[in-house]
This record gives structure tokens, sequence and C-alpha cells, in this order.
């Protein structure tokens, strides 16, 4: 069984899965919260599969960052599969959508706006750290 498929099978009951032979992450958070969240603790995920539901191209951008080596989307909007494609990353995914919607479900991620016009994914994890500081001082 590949470190992918692996992956996949864990994500159930959860928002995303990550293996590394027989090393195992998943995390319930939403969003792109898990991956900032390992990044943020300065993990190597160099070299491991991710398995996510939602997969947009903020968190392409973040595991392209980490040296993901492959990823499973249930759902994978088209700038998301752009962006893994352009760093190499192999990808597949249940479902292909034009874009990610916010949790309300009237427009665009706001994670997704933060890196629209990225290209780096080093700026981009900038980018969404400063999104979320901004959302997380708007809400109190």
């Amino acid at each position: 069984m590949t470190d992918v498929e692996r992956a996949r099978e864990h994500l159930a009951g959860h928002t995303i899965a990550l293996c590394k032979g027989e090393q195992v992450v998943t995390s319930d958070l939403r969003g792109i919260a898990p991956m900032l969240t390992l990044i943020g603790e300065g993990r190597d995920l160099a070299g491991w599969s991710a398995a996510d539901v939602i997969v947009g191209k903020a968190a392409a951008f973040l595991f392209a960052y980490a040296g993901i080596k492959e990823v499973y989307a249930k759902v994978l909007s088209k700038g998301g599969a752009a962006v893994l494609r352009g760093h190499g990353i192999p990808y597949s995914c249940g479902m292909l959508t034009p874009h990610i919607v916010n949790r309300k479900g009237d427009g665009i991620c706001p994670m997704e706006s933060a890196v629209a016009d990225i290209s780096d994914p080093a700026q981009a994890v900038r980018a969404l750290n400063s999104r979320l500081r901004e959302l997380r001082e708007a809400n109190q």
C-alpha cells in the first residue's frame, strides 16, 4: 500500500491525514489550520503524502511549501490542481470544482482570495498567516 493510499484510509473521520511509511498524523481542525499548525511547529513533512477533505489553491501552496510528495483530495479546486501540478506534486481527487467557497457558501473562500495572485509557496504562507490574523482581529 502506498503512503497516499494509507493517508486516504486514515482520512475517515478526520479533515486531513498525512502518512510516511508507518508514521501517520491526522487532524480534525478545519480549513488550512492543520497544515499551518504543522508548518508553524517546524514539523518536517518532506516526502509525506496527504489526504484532505478540501484542497484549494491555499492548501496546495501549503503542501508545496512543506514538501508533500503526493495529495488526494475529496474536493479539489482547479486552482489547487494547477499549484500541485506546477510544483510537480502528483494528485488525485474525488471531485474537481472551479473554486472553493467560503463557509457561508456565498463567496470565494477568504484563504483562496489571499493567495489569488501569488505563485510562490513561501509568499503564500506569509499571506495566509496574515489573512488569519486579520480575520481573528475582526472577530474579537
